[in-house]
């Protein structure tokens, strides 16, 4: 078996990249030490910068958030009473209307309530309007958390479809969440 040999001048000039490289790193590391190289750090006062532009940021996002909410709030006045739609506040009667069927809401919350009774009771809130997790945490009176796993849960079984036009997203039912209903209540009625 015969090893064919590159020529002297690619050895010599592999030899001499290596050396120089060596000795280049032996020559960094002897003059490390003198030279004040540090990793490059944010100064502090940059970090200050930054974490006041955060909270500047953070603030406006919740004051950005409320004024969203106040908006759809005054847009989600609706109300279907007996067929009836009222969609501001043109008389005493209406508000009066609103808030009795907002208290109402609030009244029908269990307060022990497993996953099948969250789920129809959320069901229910739902065919009457379209609703924000926000109006359903408070019907419920549960944790914002708990809110976002129910209604998650719900979407993922197709109970409910999410509106993402509309900030903050609404819910409402599908052909599968009606079923689902009408076989709750067809079950309350046997039992």
């Amino acid at each position: 078996m015969l090893v064919e040999l590159p020529d002297p001048d690619v050895i010599l000039s592999i030899i001499t990249a290596f050396l120089v490289g060596v000795l280049g790193l032996y020559i960094f590391y002897k003059i490390k030490p003198y030279v004040n190289i540090k990793p490059s750090k944010t100064e502090p006062s940059y970090l200050e910068r930054l974490e006041y532009y955060e909270r500047q940021l953070i603030d406006m996002k919740i004051r950005l958030d409320a004024l969203s909410l106040e908006e759809t709030r005054q847009k989600d006045s609706v109300l279907i009473h007996g067929g009836r739609i009222a969609t501001r506040f043109n008389t005493d009667e209406e508000k009066s209307r609103v808030m009795e069927h907002e208290k109402d809401a609030s009244d029908r919350r269990l307060p022990n309530m497993g996953y099948e009774a969250a789920t129809e009771f959320v069901l229910k809130l739902i065919t009457e309007k379209p609703m924000t997790s926000r109006d359903i945490q408070m019907a419920l009176g549960r944790s914002r958390e708990h809110t976002a796993r129910l209604m998650k849960k719900l979407f993922g079984d197709g109970f409910v479809v999410r509106n993402t036009n509309s900030k903050p997203y609404t819910y409402s039912l599908t052909d599968k969440g009606y079923e689902k209903l009408k076989l709750v209540k067809s079950s309350h009625s046997i039992a």
